[in-house]
């Protein structure tokens, strides 16, 4: 694979490949607007410009949360891991699930100043999903709680559990390390000194908490602002849907099935089908655009610290 990607036609055909795949889902989303309308054009804008903040927000305390994971020495920037953060999500509109890890990965070993090695990195990233799966936990018993079927409700609670054991595994990774059974291997001595990415894992659990507390807020906000009249547990409800088809291993696009499970949950609620589809493509759409956003922020901001010094010079 290496010796793949280091050829320059197979590079260009890979690029140029996605790049039609690319285009080829903005044409068929050009045509469903043309034809549908855009979800957004009739909504309230002070509800909608509302949770468009708040998600912003949410980036910036899910970059502070997963920083935690890290050792001082060679801990990233906030302004780093948030601009994965917003990279990754711009790329899930097309990209299958679980290439958004593939693109943190990249984007914050390239971002400058970056000096994490990739192991660290990656193992950060595990230990990051396992946290948002605790914090999720309790989101998932108020939706299990309000949830009208059964299956529903089974649903949320496998969640929930879920969120527990997650939690209970990384409370528990340096003592595991520390088995000499594990310590055995090679794998587990590497664990066993990687294991300082727990060490502030309940201030990194409460950061990202806030952060889905914040994008539960946004949710409940576009429910209102698109006219929907959700509750706020509904608005829990989309969002643990949301999340828990995320951590599919294998999926045609990120955003794509995370509003597709999000359109689901919001059917069986109660809502129509075609105005539940409506506010998950909404939904999706808006947290795209935040990430998109946080990008353009981050990168201008970057952008401008190096070419201030430079027009400082040439004016001196």
């Amino acid at each position: 694979m290496r010796r793949l990607l280091s050829n320059r036609k197979a590079r260009v055909l890979l690029n140029g490949g996605f790049g039609l795949v690319l285009l080829g889902v903005a044409a068929l989303g050009a045509i469903h607007f043309a034809h549908g309308g855009w979800p957004l054009h009739h909504a309230d804008p002070v509800l909608a410009v509302a949770a468009a903040a708040f998600y912003l927000a949410a980036y910036a305390f899910k970059a502070w949360g997963w920083q935690r994971l890290f050792r001082e020495p060679e801990r990233p920037a906030a302004g780093a891991l948030a601009f994965a953060g917003g990279a990754a999500c711009v790329g899930g509109i097309a990209l299958p699930g679980r290439v958004d890890d593939a693109i943190r990965i990249a984007v914050v070993k390239r971002y400058p100043g970056t000096r994490v090695g990739l192991g660290t990195l990656g193992l950060s990233l595990v230990v990051l999903g396992m946290l948002d799966n605790a914090a999720l936990a309790p989101f998932a018993s108020v939706a299990a709680a309000g949830a009208r079927s059964w299956t529903v409700r089974a649903g949320f609670g496998l969640v929930a559990v879920a969120g527990v054991a997650a939690a209970a595994v990384v409370a528990a990774l340096p003592r595991i390390a520390g088995w000499r059974g594990v310590a055995r291997f090679r794998l587990g001595r590497w664990l066993g000194a990687q294991t300082h990415c727990t060490r502030e894992a309940r201030a990194a659990w409460l950061l990202i908490s806030i952060s889905w507390t914040l994008r539960g807020t946004a949710v409940f906000l576009l429910l209102n602002a698109l006219s929907v009249h959700g509750s706020y547990t509904l608005a829990l409800s989309f969002l643990c849907a949301s999340a828990a088809s995320a951590a599919l291993p294998i999926a045609p696009a990120g955003a794509a099935t995370q509003a597709g499970a999000g359109a689901a949950v919001l059917s069986v609620s109660g809502v129509g089908g075609a105005q539940a589809i409506a506010f998950s493509v909404a939904a999706q759409a808006l947290v795209v655009a935040t990430g998109a956003a946080v990008v353009l922020l981050i990168a201008s901001w970057h952008l401008a610290s190096r070419v201030r010094p430079r027009l400082a010079r040439a004016a001196a």
